[in-house]
């Protein structure tokens, strides 16, 4: 990792075109096929708009804007209290190696103290071993659970 100054925001409206071209480049990483090229910056930007989601920028100086994180608030039964879902976390190859992601990842994990939710979730997919080893470095755990899934088409 790079000794590099990450400097982590708070997505707004203004930002929506290159939260929405890194979003398609975590939906490409995903092998996620999107009919509308626009689709992506248009969720984004309903989420950012509605405030149903807290999106993450992160900049890095003469390298621009290069990873988002996506959280979703929600909550846990079996804790009683608010929870966290990181749903995406992605760096763009030119910002990889940057600290970037732990960058994001620890803001996340701030914001989530401050806000006094019970803790933060997220999946990977089985096969991604590099965010894998950076999640476990800063204190995640694999779950107990299994996680299912019954899509609706």
């Amino acid at each position: 990792m790079d000794d590099v100054n990450v400097v982590v925001r708070v997505a707004g409206d203004g930002d929506v075109d290159v939260a929405g071209g890194l979003f398609r480049g975590y939906l490409d990483f995903y092998e996620v096929k999107v009919e509308d090229p626009d689709r992506p910056r248009a969720f984004l930007a309903e989420r950012i708009r509605a405030g149903e989601s807290l999106v993450l920028l992160a900049d890095i100086p003469e390298a621009g804007t290069v990873g988002f994180a996506q959280v979703y608030r929600t909550f846990s039964s079996l804790a009683l209290r608010p929870v966290w879902i990181l749903s995406d976390l992605y760096v763009d190859p030119s910002g990889r190696r940057t600290g970037a992601g732990r960058a994001l990842l620890r803001d996340v994990l701030r914001r989530a103290r401050e806000a006094g939710v019970a803790g933060v979730q997220l999946e990977t997919a089985y096969d991604n071993h590099v965010a894998q080893s950076l999640y476990e470095a800063e204190g995640f755990e694999r779950d107990a659970f299994h996680v299912y899934f019954h899509g609706l088409g």
